[in-house]
């Protein structure tokens, strides 16, 4: 290991940062669909998840951390194609019927990009071709 990182993770000093992640950011095209569309997959209601700033959308989850749609004005988000998607899924949504969950997405339209793995998840797209993962 090279000898500043080694002495870092040696180090006694305390981090400022803390160990949790407050927020995950999905980069998308057109916010007001992109929330119409994360509320119908995720059960929320619309109206509950304002619109910040023309183009922020927080998401309530359960626990501590949440999702904020953008349109990612400072990161692309202002060039024709908009802020590149993420392609490898960077977030794990929770479900206890990994089934139920396959079907509804299914009826729903949504693009499913793999089908059930080892019992125990799935990858589909959202409108804006962000990988998302469905796990038990």
């Amino acid at each position: 290991m090279h000898e500043q990182a080694q002495s870092i993770v040696n180090s006694s000093a305390t981090s400022p940062i803390k160990n949790l992640i407050g927020s995950v950011f999905i980069p998308v095209h057109d916010i007001e669909k992109a929330r119409s569309w994360y509320c119908q997959v995720l059960g929320l209601h619309e109206a509950d998840h304002s619109i910040m700033n023309g183009h922020l959308c927080p998401l309530t989850m359960q626990g501590s951390t949440g999702i904020i749609l953008d349109t990612m004005p400072m990161w692309g988000g202002l060039e024709p194609e908009g802020a590149p998607p993420i392609t490898t899924p960077a977030l794990m949504l929770i479900t206890d019927d990994l089934q139920a969950s396959f079907n509804y997405l299914k009826e729903l339209g949504v693009e499913i990009v793999t089908e059930i793995q080892d019992q125990q998840w799935f990858v589909v797209k959202d409108p804006d071709g962000n990988k998302l993962m469905i796990c038990k």
